[in-house]
């Protein structure tokens, strides 16, 4: 972690929250109870904060400063709202023809693989990334590396509730594809040359039941081998260049 890019003390997070810092993560010592630390708490789930709870030895590796007990991460880019990203993007397609294209990953926990499908997403032409605030990777020094800098080039919007933005999109005319081995049909038996926006689950988990319920086309990727899934960055590639594919 870039020691430019994180904050340490409870105190100077908070207030930094407070001020409207664009706080990525922010990571507390797992056995601390304090009135302070309790004060953090509040302030971080009232702003929708992403947090997990780390021992102590990983803080004292992000820093070597009295953290007391935790470290805050800054995203080294700027979030995009939901609103604004999808009126830019639907009204550049208007003037030059472009089919609107996003991806929305539903709580992908590593920074890695989000660098690497953000990378994969700007060679492939995507118009915006859709997280989620809590539980998603954090954008941070791995992310900007393994994108190969693609991440100062794709907006990205955190959301509250990845529901809530399934159903903007589709309100907005947008036809939202699930990659999900949960279903019959095949990624190459639907259309997507049309404004789409294909959402990816978790490393571990895949879409949220929820989340299935309400899209429009569910979709997977044919195996043939004896392991039963691909590293979801694979699979979002492949996902990404059938639509490539089928605009061209």
């Amino acid at each position: 972690m870039e020691k430019e890019n994180q904050i340490f003390g409870i105190r100077s997070i908070i207030e930094a929250i407070n001020a409207g810092a664009a706080i990525d993560k922010v990571f507390i010592q797992s056995d601390t109870q304090s009135d302070l630390m309790q004060e953090l708490m509040k302030v971080m789930k009232k702003n929708s904060i992403n947090f997990s709870y780390v021992p102590v030895e990983k803080l004292n590796r992000l820093t070597p400063n009295n953290h007391q007990g935790a470290v805050a991460t800054i995203a080294p880019i700027s979030f995009v709202k939901l609103e604004t990203l999808i009126d830019t993007v639907l009204s550049r397609s208007v003037g030059s023809g472009k089919m609107p294209l996003f991806l929305i990953l539903d709580q992908l926990s590593d920074a890695r693989n989000f660098g690497a499908i953000i990378r994969t997403a700007e060679c492939t032409g995507v118009d915006g990334i859709i997280v989620q605030k809590t539980g998603a990777a954090p954008v941070n020094g791995d992310t900007v590396k393994t994108s190969a800098g693609a991440v100062f080039n794709v907006p990205i919007c955190k959301v509250d509730h990845i529901k809530d933005a399934i159903f903007y999109l589709q309100g907005s005319g947008i036809k939202t594809v699930a990659a999900t081995e949960k279903t019959d049909q095949n990624i190459y038996d639907i259309s997507l040359n049309e404004p789409v926006a294909i959402i990816m689950g978790s490393e571990d988990r895949g879409i949220n039941p929820s989340v299935l319920k309400i899209v429009d086309e569910k979709a997977k990727l044919p195996m043939f081998g004896s392991i039963g899934s691909l590293n979801v960055s694979v699979a979002c590639g492949a996902f990404l260049y059938e639509t490539v594919r089928q605009r061209q």
